[in-house]
């Protein structure tokens, strides 16, 4: 065996100086790829909770310049026993923010706001998506550009309030990408 080799492999259960180094930087990699991970999942993950209601990826359509108003949209689930209600959405990117129903009736689109708010059944999910139950932006302060996060704040009658991101995509999205199929309207 070359004295190199000897150095670098040591006797059996001896240090030499390579060695160190070696598990230096594999601990420092294995760190890395942990913190990686963590971060990925966070990223996915873009979901909040309040009580027993769990909101799933809210999002929003980018806007073009000049646009006044926007929408959000995102998944409410109620693992409760009981029904609760969304009373009222803020952001400071709006001067106003109302819950909304779009529906087709007799050929006719309508869109109204939800003065009294939104029941989430107990053990039910609801779905604001286009086209559908939506939360409206009026007033906005600065379009909303795709990539970028919007904060806003939802409450709700019996969970209370909780602080949301809608994260903005595409001007023509239609969702976030997120497979809603389990869900009611």
């Amino acid at each position: 065996m070359s004295s190199l080799t000897r150095l670098l492999k040591g006797s059996a259960g001896t240090r030499t100086p390579y060695r160190p180094f070696a598990e230096e930087v594999l601990a420092a990699f294995v760190f890395a790829a942990f913190v990686l991970v963590l971060s990925v999942q966070t990223l996915l993950a873009h979901e909040f909770k309040a009580g027993a209601i769990e909101i799933d990826h809210p999002w929003s359509r980018a806007t073009p310049g000049g646009a006044t108003v926007g929408a959000g949209y995102l998944t409410l689930k109620n693992t409760g026993s009981a029904p609760d209600r969304l009373v009222s959405a803020a952001s400071d990117v709006a001067e106003r923010v109302e819950i909304h129903e779009m529906a087709v009736k007799d050929g006719v689109m309508t869109m109204r706001p939800l003065p009294d708010g939104l029941a989430i059944p107990a053990g039910g999910s609801v779905v604001l998506k286009p086209g559908s139950y939506h939360i409206m932006f009026f007033g906005l302060k600065q379009p909303l550009k795709q990539g970028a996060v919007v904060d806003g704040t939802l409450t709700f009658e019996k969970a209370g309030t909780v602080a949301v991101k809608f994260n903005v995509d595409a001007i023509a999205a239609e969702g976030s990408g997120h497979d809603h199929s389990h869900s009611a309207k």
